[in-house]
Formats: C-alpha cells, structure tokens, sequence
C-alpha cells in the first residue's frame, strides 16, 4: 500500500500524483492510499478529502463510468473546464480570452448511446462500467433527459427481441418534440416476423421512430428537431448537440459573433443547428461531408419558407476544403468541425480574407492548434465561451469569435 498526494487532474478527470500515479475520481490536494499496479491506482481509499469534494447525487456512480466528475463540486468542475481550454491555448502560445461557462442542468442530455445485452436474468441496459465491458443499469440517471429513463423499460424489450446470446447491441436514443427517435445496431438480422415484433414494440411505446441497423422499422411521426425556429428531420443516428441548453448557448454565441453579416458559410453544417436560424438573417452556404445530412437541412429550409437563400453543399472539407478565393464573398464563416479540428480549412481561412470567424470545437487541443493557424494569417481571437454540455464529464465544448 502506498500513500500519495494529488497534485493536479488529467485531461480524462483522474487524479494526478507524483510519478506519475493516475488516480481515479481523486481530487488536487487530496492525500488517498491504495496499491499502485503500474502507473494507476485503481481502488483509492481517501485519507484527506478536499474541500470541493462532495457526495454524488446518482446511486449508480460508484460503478457508472459515463461520469467521472459527480465527486467535485459545480464551481470546481467548472473551473478545471475553463482551465483546460486556457491551457490548451497556453500551449500554442495564445491567449485565453475566456468570458465564462455555460453549463447544461442535471437530467438535460437528449441524446445517448446506451449498451444492452441479454443475460440469464434478463436485459441488461445503460452504461458500460468503469474501466470493464460489463453493462451498468441506469434507472435512476442523472444525465439523461427523464424520457429517455422512462423509456429504459421498453428499450429492454427491443433488446429482449432482437439481440442474440452473444450480441452486445447498442442504441442511439434521441429525445425531441416528437417523442424518442431510436437506432440499435448489433442485434439479429431483422427477418419478417422480428421486424413485425419490433415495430409492435415500438408501436406500442409511441416510439417516433425505430431504426434496426440500417432498416427502418417503424415511424410513428417525423422526429424533428427544432433549430431555432425551423424543424428538420435528422436521418437516424444524425449527430445533434448532447443537450438544448447547450446549442442554445452556442446559438447564442455564433448569433452575436457573426452579428449583421449577409452571407455566411457553415462549414461542417451537420443537419443545419446554426444554419437554418441564421438563414433567418442571412444567405447561408452549408457545406456537410454526409448527403443525408445535407437533404436533411435543404429539406428543412424548403419547407420553412419565408428563409433567406440557403445552398446545401456535400463536400468532404478534409480532403477538399473551401479554397482562399472560395471564401472571398463571404462576411461571415462558422466552423464547427469533430474532434479531430479543421487543420486544411484553417490554413484556407487564414489566407482568405473573411472578416469574422465564429469557432464552435469539442476538442480544446486541436482548436488551438487551429487557431494558431489563423493568428499566424492575421485573425486575433477575441472571445472564447466554454460550454459544458456534458455535465460530470471531463468533456469540454466552446466557441470562439476570431476576427482580422
């Protein structure tokens, strides 16, 4: 057994002490004892709490491993939030104009991936454990919209009917104003008599819609989404921001970076969050790799109506970003790429010469070294609001306002 000192926490939320020995769910200056094996300690036994350390409000925590902050209190999650993006930036040698944290409430997360499997006793549903395959239920989560945790239940009865002995399944669950839009891949191949059981499970759920794999099942109603004030029909499985008051804080943010601007580019578009309102008040370019994704925003803004012009574009921007001259007639671009930054569009963005750039990233490293990109073009980061949308997660979102 050793004893130890915590100095400072990971990127992934453990616990750092001298060594280094990784220790999880510990906090800065926490002294904790355990047996070391490697460089981790995986069973701490706390001797010295900190102050910010305080008893998680979810009775699956202790074994969960979807959260891994439930341990500290708000203002210190908070705070190691904003330190990561300062930090982040420190290290591409920027500056870190942070004006603050937007942070989703408890039971917000409209979006999930739950892992299932059947076993001797039943279904097993919810969130693998820490560390291990083995499948946590969640009945009583404090992540996920209650929706989705009401839903649990039912969901269970899919995987009770559709997976094998051996098959581990998983189900993307997505809450709208339409009811729960749900895809599970992993399970059986669906022949006429599955596929009639599952869409009488659906059906008598009031599931919007069930998709098997790739194969639609049953749609009770289109499972729109609502982007500001116009609704869009993702296909399934489309990614969307994890909570409502998150994309509703960065909707504000882009909203007042890109300010009066006419016509905007919005570059890794999705299915249109930000550019179908913004085509609210401007012409709108967006550009997707996926082509479902693309429909699903012209499709949107077809039916809106009363928008201003909207050019949905398919196009991958890593292999073919908007060349310098592309981007000439813009007044504004939005960039909102995966975790894996924008590296090629950046260096074209950096020798264009659109005035304002709005930044929305959920990777703080490859933003800044993004960003570093644009600085060395002659853009000056101006503002960096950092979103937490995954409460409890060591999982940090932003957006910034990057101006010439």
């Amino acid at each position: 057994m050793e004893t130890v000192t915590i100095t400072r926490l990971g990127h992934l939320g453990d616990g750092i002490a001298p060594g280094p020995v990784f220790v999880p769910r510990a906090l800065p200056n926490e002294t904790v004892r355990g047996r070391v094996m490697g460089d981790r300690m995986p069973i701490p036994e706390i001797v010295t709490p900190s102050p910010e350390r305080v008893t998680p409000a979810c009775p699956h925590y202790d074994r969960c491993g979807a959260c891994a902050l439930m341990h500290a209190s708000d203002t210190f999650v908070a705070r190691f939030k904003v330190r990561v993006v300062a930090q982040a930036l420190a290290a591409q040698g920027l500056p870190a104009p942070i004006t603050g944290i937007a942070t989703s409430p408890p039971a917000s997360r409209r979006r999930a991936v739950l892992s299932a499997r059947r076993s001797r006793d039943g279904v097993e549903i919810g969130f693998h454990e820490r560390a291990s395959d083995r499948i946590v239920p969640v009945p009583h989560c404090r992540v996920l919209v209650p929706q989705i945790v009401k839903a649990l239940p039912v969901l269970s009865d899919l995987v009770a009917a559709g997976a094998g002995r051996k098959d581990t399944l998983s189900l993307a669950v997505t809450h709208g104003p339409a009811g729960l839009d749900v895809v599970v891949s992993g399970g059986k191949e669906p022949d006429r008599a599955l596929s009639e059981e599952l869409a009488r499970i659906a059906g008598a759920a009031d599931l919007a819609r069930l998709t098997w794999g790739d194969i639609p099942i049953a749609q009770a109603r289109p499972p729109h989404q609502m982007f500001g004030d116009v609704a869009c029909v993702p296909p399934p499985g489309a990614f969307l921001q994890a909570t409502k008051s998150g994309e509703a804080a960065l909707w504000r943010a882009v909203r007042d970076i890109v300010g009066d601007a006419k016509r905007v580019a919005d570059l890794f578009a999705g299915c249109g969050t930000f550019a179908l309102p913004l085509s609210r008040q401007a012409e709108v370019v967006a550009v997707e790799g996926l082509r479902s994704l693309s429909d699903a925003t012209r499709a949107a803004w077809q039916k809106a109506g009363g928008l201003h012009a909207l050019e949905a574009e398919t196009r991958d921007l890593f292999q073919r970003p908007l060349l310098a001259s592309e981007l000439g007639r813009l007044d504004a671009v939005l960039i909102d790429p995966p975790r894996a930054g924008a590296e090629a569009q950046f260096a074209e963005l950096a020798q264009s010469d659109v005035p304002v750039i709005a930044a929305v990233s959920c990777n703080p490293v490859t933003f800044a070294r993004d960003v570093a990109i644009a600085q060395r073009g002659g853009y000056r980061l101006k503002s960096v609001k950092v979103v937490d949308q995954f409460r409890w997660s060591p999982h940090v979102e932003l957006v910034a306002h990057l101006s010439r």
